[in-house]
């Protein structure tokens, strides 16, 4: 049974998805980045994250929460669809919008297919239910699966870091497929700080002279 037929009650989730993937109209060599939730950042749903955001079209942003993994397998979410029982690891928490949506961070050397947002040279975000059962068919281990997803609107995502609500930090595909997320918002929150405080005492000392 194909997992796009599983998928039926999910079809207005998969065209928003697939109008954001398909409008994907960014630089190519723009890759996504690593947000690591401020300790200012109180909302709950964010508090403690780490996302993984691209830039989209019309200075847009999409990501999703990369260290709030589920109780949920992918084969208790779909107990009929047999490639889902191949995928070992849980289901995770990706963002609070379109919760019922599926979405997969998927490691392969070339495009998954349209529907699909480049986010390195090396992985993806697979957007819509057709590349995600493809995904899950053809190499399920390869991708990590995520239930719903976050979309900033324009400029949002800027003012967010301006306001220092997120620390940037440069995208690891180790650390995107981290098997114990546990402790990854405290590490990337140290180094964070680490680099803002050298950032500032470069600035600091430039200014004295």
């Amino acid at each position: 049974m194909k997992l796009r037929h599983i998928f039926m009650a999910l079809v207005c989730a998969a065209s928003a998805l697939g109008s954001l993937a398909y409008a994907q109209q960014r630089d190519k060599d723009s890759e996504a980045v690593l947000l690591v939730a401020s300790p200012n950042l109180r909302d709950a749903d964010y508090r403690q994250s780490v996302v993984i955001a691209v830039p989209i079209e019309n200075d847009r942003h999409l990501g999703v929460i990369i260290n709030r993994p589920t109780r949920r397998s992918l084969s208790s979410l779909f107990p009929d669809h047999q490639p889902s029982k191949r995928v070992s690891e849980p289901v995770y928490f990706g963002g609070p919008m379109s919760r019922g949506a599926l979405v997969a961070v998927v490691r392969s050397g070339k495009d998954p297919g349209r529907g699909a947002i480049g986010l390195t040279r090396d992985m993806y975000l697979a957007m819509t239910v057709n590349v995600v059962d493809r995904v899950i068919e053809e190499t399920p281990n390869n991708a990590r699966y995520y239930v719903g997803y976050i979309v900033w609107r324009p400029g949002e995502l800027r003012a967010e870091v301006d306001r220092r609500l997120w620390n940037v930090v440069n995208v690891n595909q180790d650390v995107v497929f981290r098997k114990d997320m546990s402790g990854l918002w405290d590490e990337l929150s140290r180094m964070a700080r680490a680099v803002t405080a050298s950032a500032d005492g470069f600035v600091a000392a430039a200014g004295a002279h």
